[in-house]
């Protein structure tokens, strides 16, 4: 889900050790095009679909999982399509099936969250929009991610849309996980 230019499906392909079928689903057309172009240059076969994430272009029961790197953030964070964005991917899910998130978080250490919130704040905040000229985009960056779920906040989030089990591997001391919840 929320694929972009397709990095992470190619890089998942290629991983694999077998010819595994990956979809990738993204709202951003320009963006699906991009990962076509490179996905066919690094010989992978990977389909890709436009598509809005509260209304999958799927029917259920389709994978046996699904994946999301750095974007369940915006599907989640002061977004009124939260509920619709979850029921989705409960639904696409099998029985079983893992729902695979790389996402921000919030470090257990309260000094190294500080430094984290610090570094957002001062330096994401600011050098992304000098970069960009898009001052608000890299605010809410900063702020969604300083704000957003704790691991133990995310597990009751998934328990309670319909996951039963959520393991969480922590990156960057934290700042970052991988959650992996169970239908």
């Amino acid at each position: 889900m929320c694929c972009g230019t397709g990095d992470l499906a190619i890089t998942i392909a290629g991983l694999a050790g077998y010819t595994p079928q990956i979809q990738g689903l993204d709202y951003s057309q320009p963006m699906l095009d991009i990962a076509a172009r490179k996905s066919a240059a690094a010989g992978r076969n990977i389909r890709f679909t436009q598509g809005d994430a509260s209304k999958l272009p799927y029917p259920d029961a389709e994978f046996d999982c699904v994946g999301i790197s750095f974007a369940f953030r915006n599907l989640t964070y002061k977004n009124s399509l939260v509920e619709a964005h979850l029921s989705e991917i409960i639904r696409v899910l099998q029985p079983g099936g893992r729902f695979v998130i790389v996402e921000s978080s919030q470090p257990s250490n309260a000094f190294i969250r500080s430094l984290y919130h610090f570094y957002m704040r001062c330096y994401v905040s600011n050098i992304g929009a000098w970069f960009s000229g898009n001052r608000s985009a890299y605010r809410y960056l900063a702020e969604s991610a300083c704000h957003y779920f704790s691991p133990p906040e995310m597990n009751t989030f998934l328990t309670r849309h319909g996951f039963r089990q959520v393991d969480y591997h922590p990156l960057f001391f934290g700042a970052a996980g991988i959650y992996v919840a169970v239908k």
